[in-house]
């Protein structure tokens, strides 16, 4: 599949050359230089093309571009999963990964720095234990006033 995807790159960029090389020759011609007879066009004037090319260059270049986008996807790699489920399933089947190799690394569950990560302040239970130790009169753990 390599070699096809190489070969159809390659052809996209002679492709590509050519209409580039082909549009300059063609920007060089004294009948391409007169511009175009006025037209009622909604461009204003510093955007009108002064050089028209022909339809044989324009479907050539757009010809070149689409087998460059064809050769890029199919000499890409293979995709990774996108699903969290695929990949944890895989990862947690594997023999390698269930293997703890340092403290913080391996043992099999993927979501183990969510799980132990830092979260949201509780506002709430930060409320209640301050109330707590207001209304008891000591520290948090239940002890009273000294």
């Amino acid at each position: 599949m390599a070699a096809i995807a190489t070969a159809i790159n390659v052809l996209g960029v002679l492709f590509l050359s050519h209409a580039v090389y082909s549009a300059y020759e063609h920007s060089l011609l004294p009948s391409a230089s007169t511009p175009p007879p006025l037209s009622h066009s909604l461009l204003p004037n510093s955007l009108d093309p002064k050089i028209t090319l022909p339809l044989d260059i324009t479907l050539e270049t757009l010809f070149s571009v689409l087998l460059l986008c064809a050769g890029m996807v199919l000499s890409s790699a293979d995709l990774k999963p996108i699903q969290w489920r695929v990949w944890a399933g895989t990862l947690e089947a594997s023999q390698e990964a269930r293997e703890v190799k340092e403290v913080g690394v391996g043992g099999g569950n993927p979501y183990q720095a969510l799980e132990e990560r830092v979260g949201f302040w509780d506002v709430r239970g930060v409320g209640k234990a301050t109330r707590g130790w207001m209304d008891g009169g000591g520290d948090k753990k239940g002890k009273g006033r000294a």
